[in-house]
């Protein structure tokens, strides 16, 4: 039987190939954007749409509340069509959004009712250290400068997630992401991942593996995906029709 989503992030470039995924599989998907672009975008693949900002806790809630999900899918970012000349501005951005909305969902979902949430967070957050790196390895705490800023939001996103019981916090930590939509149109970076792989993922975690975390990217020699795949049953080929 399909389940109610609540897709937050739903027009960003995973939330355009999650949206279908989750369409076919045949649940009802709710999706958040913060501009008119992004409505019409999700209207034409099918899904309902609503304009909301994650910074803002109380009109968060409602949207949520109204939305009445069984599960929240977490794809919030603030880095979409940055001119790379501003990139270490738009990354502080990015992890405002991560460190402040991200909680503001999980205690929107936790007033809702919602059953799980599944979270985007990231593969290159973890201390130095032998490789590969597993889910229960330390993040950078120590981190300085610009990074110091990705990883406390990280920090902060991934306990709340984590520490929401009794709704199921699922995190997945996805690699470089590359593909339609993202930044790279190839692989980039130590641990890529196509963004297709990334959406399967999300797609999976709705009714596979219990609370917790996943690294998410392909063969790599930085971190170890034993446990999507073990789990969650992920593949790392997974594509979309053309």
């Amino acid at each position: 039987m399909g389940l109610r989503i609540l897709l937050a992030g739903a027009s960003g470039a995973i939330g355009r190939r999650l949206t279908p995924l989750l369409l076919n599989a045949g649940h009802s998907v709710v999706g958040t954007t913060r501009a008119d672009e992004g409505v019409r975008v999700l209207r034409a693949l099918g899904a309902e749409a609503v304009i909301v900002d994650a910074l803002d806790a109380d009109g968060l809630a409602h949207v949520v509340s109204k939305a009445r999900p069984d599960i929240v899918i977490n794809q919030l970012t603030a880095l979409g069509g940055a001119d790379p000349a501003r990139l270490a501005e738009a990354s502080v951005r990015n992890a405002h959004l991560r460190g402040v909305g991200g909680p503001n969902l999980v205690n929107a979902a936790l007033a809702a009712g919602a059953r799980r949430l599944i979270c985007q967070s990231i593969t290159w957050a973890y201390a130095p250290g032998s490789t590969p790196r597993l889910e229960s390895d330390p993040l950078d705490i120590a981190a300085e400068g610009g990074r110091a800023i990705t990883v406390q939001a990280v920090i902060a996103l991934e306990r709340a997630v984590l520490g929401s019981s009794p709704l199921e916090g699922i995190v997945l930590r996805y690699g470089q992401l590359y593909g339609p939509g993202a930044a790279n149109a190839a692989p980039e970076g130590k641990s890529p991942l196509h963004i297709d792989a990334a959406s399967y993922a999300a797609l999976l975690a709705i009714d596979h593996g219990g609370p917790g975390i996943f690294n998410i990217a392909e063969p790599n020699d930085q971190v170890a995906t034993d446990k999507a795949r073990a789990e969650l049953g992920w593949r790392a080929d997974f594509r979309l029709p053309a």
